[in-house]
């Protein structure tokens, strides 16, 4: 047996993963735990203190000065000691939007580095040949996502899709050529002049602003074979997002979220845009599915599992969304989308006459001191909603009630008691047990899974890495 003493990210991540969970996976057993001690020193940090014991016999733990029946390598007294897995359920059902790799190919009066073109110049294109048209859609971020009021664009962009080059006159040679060359051709932009679909060159207009705005610099892309193909293929996005825009096809409106955000806030947008690599992207419509992922039962896991940039949060669908384990009936439930939709509509319409985005919005939702009628019915139904969301997973047993609780840093170490890391927000007890009984959902599903056969695979969180100086890093400039 032994003891350690550590930063409370013992219970965190590669660390949790490698070490505590290791332990418990092999016939280890954490006795006696208590989760966050301020260190007694001048130092100021949160520490964990673990206790450890191999083989079997223990007839209980200590958890925090609470007895109970286990302690799992979350440092949960319910739950499993192994990383979530991710769920067949959930696949192809989170997208990251596209990674267009330059802003050349945008209209944007707002560009101040000189590189997207006047909107005026898109609508006199426009105006001359209405054909153009069928190529330019609506553009929009994160940042408008969570700072517009209406969650409105300011941008457009020019999308060819996954589009040939160009038509020219293969002749006999398509005809006799067998399917290799033929797929040869095809990567390499060139079809015969018969092809029937649309090719770039179909719009000439838009083509030689991409040519001009984007291809020099793709041209330097040539470090590995990802950049080299994107230097190829100068009139397509460096990630096209195709299987994103398939799923969406038949849908009018989509559910997003920004990737880095203060809050994790839901939103639906319009399925006819183009949507930057940073949003995450949701083929859903219906408000019972914006209930349950603007829930704090999937608020709880996504902070827990996500990353985070400074003080902001990271939404990533491998981590978030992939292992979650959802209600069957979460995209349908008539109580989640009564009260989904009247949270989303009283939201909706407090951003509007303050003329104030998400941010700005949660802003004063976690605020002690306001005090705002509006404000304070939000927080009220917020709480609802959780309470539907509780009650539709059978736990009728965990209050969802909330409160104004200090926030911790991202790296767990230092707690953070100023106004601004105070959330209003279930307490840390109650989110221990909703994680931990989440975490006893995604094993019994992923057990399930492998059963029928079907693969799964434990998240594991890759290392940091840092994309200066490679050909990523260029041409990122929105």
């Amino acid at each position: 047996m032994f003891g350690l003493v550590a930063t409370n990210t013992i219970a965190q991540g590669d660390t949790r993963s490698t070490g505590l969970g290791y332990i418990c996976c092999n016939d280890g057993i954490i006795y006696n735990a208590t989760r966050r001690v301020k260190w007694p020193g001048l130092a100021a940090v949160i520490v964990s203190m673990v206790h450890v014991i191999r083989g079997t016999g223990v007839d209980f733990c200590n958890l925090d000065g609470e007895k109970v029946k286990s302690i799992t390598a979350f440092l949960f007294h319910t739950g499993t000691s192994e990383d979530p897995r991710a769920l067949k359920a959930n696949k192809n059902k989170s997208f990251v939007g596209s990674y267009i790799l330059g802003m050349g190919f945008t209209f944007n009066d707002e560009d101040t580095k000189a590189i997207a073109t006047p909107i005026s110049e898109m609508q006199r294109l426009i105006n001359e040949e209405p054909k153009n048209r069928e190529v330019i859609f609506p553009y929009i971020g994160g940042q408008e996502v969570n700072s517009s009021p209406t969650h409105a664009h300011h941008r457009y962009v020019i999308n060819f899709k996954d589009y040939p080059l160009m038509r020219t006159n293969l002749g006999k040679k398509w005809i006799d050529a067998d399917r290799e060359e033929r797929t040869e051709w095809l990567s390499d932009g060139i079809v015969p002049i018969d092809y029937p679909d649309p090719v770039a060159y179909d719009w000439p207009d838009l083509l030689e602003i991409v040519e001009q705005n984007v291809k020099p610099e793709r041209s330097h892309l040539t470090r590995n074979e990802i950049g080299r193909k994107r230097a190829k293929f100068w009139w397509r996005y460096g990630s096209s997002s195709h299987a994103l825009y398939t799923s969406i096809a038949k849908l009018d409106r989509v559910l997003g979220i920004s990737y880095t955000s203060k809050y994790p806030a839901f939103v639906f947008l319009p399925s006819e845009m183009v949507y930057g690599h940073t949003l995450i992207i949701f083929p859903f419509s219906s408000y019972s599915s914006f209930c349950v992922l603007q829930s704090q039962i999937h608020d709880v896991w996504a902070r827990f599992f996500g990353s985070t940039l400074e003080e902001r949060f990271r939404y990533s669908p491998s981590y978030c969304f992939e292992p979650f384990p959802f209600l069957d009936t979460w995209e349908t439930d008539p109580r989640l989308e009564a009260i989904g939709k009247e949270y989303y509509d009283v939201r909706a319409a407090l951003m509007t006459c303050n003329r104030e985005g998400l941010t700005k919005t949660y802003n004063r939702f976690h605020d002690q001191s306001e005090d705002d009628a509006v404000i304070v019915e939000l927080r009220q139904l917020h709480t609802m909603m959780d309470r539907e969301v509780l009650n539709a997973y059978g736990w009728v047993d965990i209050s969802g009630d909330c409160d104004f609780v200090p926030e911790h840093t991202a790296d767990a170490d230092k707690p953070t008691e100023s106004t601004e890391a105070v959330r209003y927000r279930w307490p840390d007890p109650v989110r221990n047990e909703v994680l931990g009984r989440l975490l006893e959902l995604n094993a019994a599903r992923a057990t399930k899974q492998r059963r029928r056969g079907a693969p799964t695979h434990a998240r594991r969180r890759p290392r940091p890495s840092s994309r200066a100086g490679s050909d990523q890093s260029l041409l990122i400039q929105g």
